[in-house]
């Protein structure tokens, strides 16, 4: 009997270690009662060698740790028996992936932990099977982004810690699941505030972060960061700077429109087909044929700063086999809109524009020199701008008040572009030439219409020759020096708004020659007329300041003869009897006025007779 028990408990410690997943005889798995007064237990497992999770887990654990271990992944299987496991923890162990039905059956688990791993990816379909679950933590981890599922399985959470991964982007349902929760009313006692960690990312700050950006820079009590110091690592713009100093604009899906829906030209002419797009992100445009054929022609792609993205197909040469349909695509990350513009070839010398074209040639005669010239300017740039037909399939037109760039289509769609009609292209008034020097010009205009976001293009030539330069305007002004231009030359210069059609009074013809004549015959004129000026102006000053000079000496003489006869005299006695006279001369003034004025001249020495002692004064 004690021979076959020892054999029992031989191979019960041989097969002990196997099912403790390969481990060798020194690995520590302990078990440990939980101190609430239960018959749960706590199994801690921190072998650096162990490279699979035990297989004999008490089925009545309530809470697992392993950690610091070599375990690389978790067998699907491997926790299915643990019914009542309610904290699972998982730290810096080697873990690179998760399957998804590792945590199917663990109904009451509460706390998922598995920071200081190697995972790329996270199943949170899985927490499906997890429906009391409030805490996961994923920090420090190799995860670049999060599905959009996540939005869904994450709704009970109360703290997530995605923070020290290399997630650049979050999905946007997401985001829009957290800015509802930051919204809604606070309510202590429910599960309607989560604590967040992001930091520690290398977010990339464009519209996708929009609404995160918004939730860290208006905090409210149903959500809390970990460290909201959050920053930026691209685009190379942005980087280093802060969530709380940008300002990003909103996504928006692509918007894309035609300056024109149908193009009747010649057999063998040069085509250019227009079209512009609007979105966040910019739209990548694109064209292509609606019968699937092979485009013949080039494409330019450019783009304003007013947000615009701008796509010119240029067909060279076209025959009839260039006839057809082409499609103008417009897409970025939030989906595609497409344009149709119809290209009809004739081979009659009088084609009939379209109504509304917006290339109308110069009005009245068509043999002078300025006509050629203006034709030849509106035939290069802006024989693909015309009236969009109702037939164009595009989406319904924004407001053009709230959208400048877009004005030009506007304009466009209701004809305002005929002759005798106000409207846009008569925005551009009183086109004048101020001049510089030989080799630059200053165009000045007056448009009193056009907003602070108005744009507006100068088109220029040496007169005579056809190939035109465009210099484009700030917004809002309505000035412009063009440089570079040759001396004694004469040019041709139309200011019309961005996209239009000059017409024929805003443009001009000038010489630079006669402009810098104009400019120093009018300095002359400024000289001479200065130093008439200082001629007859310095005479008359002159003559008033002696005037001036002399009434302040005679004023000055006055005062002196005025000084001289007020100063008092000094009577000083020469005889003996000088008391008696002193005191009579106090006593009464008028005696002393008397012997004043009897010797108040030098001139006068004749002797006076008084009662009493004679005495002599002198001044």
């Amino acid at each position: 009997m004690w021979v076959a028990m020892g054999v029992l408990w031989c191979l019960v410690l041989r097969s002990l270690p196997q099912a403790l997943g390969s481990c060798p005889s020194q690995c520590s798995c302990s078990l440990h009662s939980l101190s609430d007064g239960t018959k749960n237990r706590a199994v801690v497992c921190n072998d650096p060698e162990m490279t699979l999770p035990p297989m004999m887990i008490p089925s009545d654990t309530s809470k697992l740790r392993i950690e610091k271990t070599s375990i690389r992944r978790v067998p699907g299987d491997a926790l299915h028996h643990l019914t009542r496991l309610e904290y699972l923890w998982l730290p810096y162990n080697s873990m690179t992936s998760i399957s998804s039905v590792m945590l199917r059956g663990l109904r009451r688990l509460q706390e998922l932990r598995l920071p200081g791993n190697y995972l790329v990816s996270f199943p949170w379909g899985a927490l499906g099977d997890t429906p009391q679950l409030r805490l996961l933590d994923l920090h420090a981890n190799r995860l670049s982004a999060v599905s959009a599922e996540a939005a869904r399985y994450a709704r009970n959470l109360t703290f997530l810690d995605l923070s020290s991964n290399q997630l650049m982007r979050l999905p946007q349902q997401l985001l829009t699941t957290w800015s509802h929760l930051q919204a809604g009313p606070y309510s202590p006692g429910e599960n309607s505030k989560i604590i967040l960690g992001l930091q520690d990312n290398p977010w990339m700050c464009d519209c996708s972060l929009y609404d995160m950006v918004q939730i860290l820079n208006f905090p409210t009590p149903n959500m809390a960061f970990i460290d909201p110091r959050l920053k930026c690592s691209t685009p190379w713009s942005l980087a280093g700077v802060a969530f709380s100093q940008l300002e990003l604009r909103k996504c928006q899906r692509p918007e894309v429109y035609t300056s024109v829906a149908k193009v009747k030209t010649l057999l063998g002419s040069t085509v250019f087909l227009r079209c512009g797009a609007t979105g966040v992100p910019s739209p990548e445009l694109s064209w292509r044929r609606a019968d699937g054929h092979q485009l013949n022609g080039t494409v330019h792609q450019e783009s304003s700063n007013d947000g615009m993205s701008w796509s010119l197909l240029g067909l060279p040469d076209v025959s009839h086999h260039d006839s057809g349909e082409y499609v103008c695509k417009a897409k970025n990350s939030l989906g595609a809109t497409e344009a149709f513009v119809s290209l009809i070839i004739t081979e009659s010398q009088t084609t009939a524009e379209p109504p509304g074209s917006t290339t109308r040639l110069w009005p009245g005669k068509s043999e002078g020199a300025e006509a050629a010239a203006y034709n030849e300017l509106v035939a290069r740039y802006a024989s693909t701008t015309s009236r969009p037909s109702s037939l164009v399939a595009r989406p319904t037109l924004p407001s053009y008040e709230k959208n400048p760039a877009l004005q030009h289509f506007h304009m466009n769609a209701l004809g305002e572009l005929s002759v005798g009609s106000p409207g846009p292209t008569q925005m551009v008034r009183s086109v004048k030439v101020v001049g510089d020097t030989y080799h630059s010009v200053t165009l000045v205009w007056k448009a009193p219409q056009a907003g602070n976001t108005t744009m507006f293009s100068v088109l220029y030539a040496i007169f005579g020759e056809k190939d035109m330069k465009r210099v484009s305007v700030d917004p809002g002004k309505t000035k412009v020096t063009i440089e570079g231009l040759m001396p004694k030359t004469k040019y041709v210069a139309c200011v019309c708004v961005r996209g239009l059609v000059p017409k024929k009074e805003q443009c001009i013809i000038f010489s630079t020659d006669e402009v810098v004549d104009a400019e120093g015959t009018q300095r002359l004129i400024n000289v001479v007329v200065i130093t008439i000026a200082g001629i007859i102006a310095v005479p008359l000053t002159l003559l008033v300041c002696c005037g001036s000079l002399k009434r302040r000496y005679q004023k000055f003489r006055l005062r002196k003869n005025e000084e001289t006869q007020s100063s008092y005299v000094t009577f000083e006695r020469l005889s003996p009897g000088e008391d008696g006279v002193e005191d009579s001369a106090k006593d009464s003034p008028e005696e002393g006025d008397r012997l004043l004025s009897s010797r108040s001249s030098m001139d006068s020495h004749a002797p006076s007779k008084v009662e009493g002692q004679a005495n002599e004064y002198f001044c």
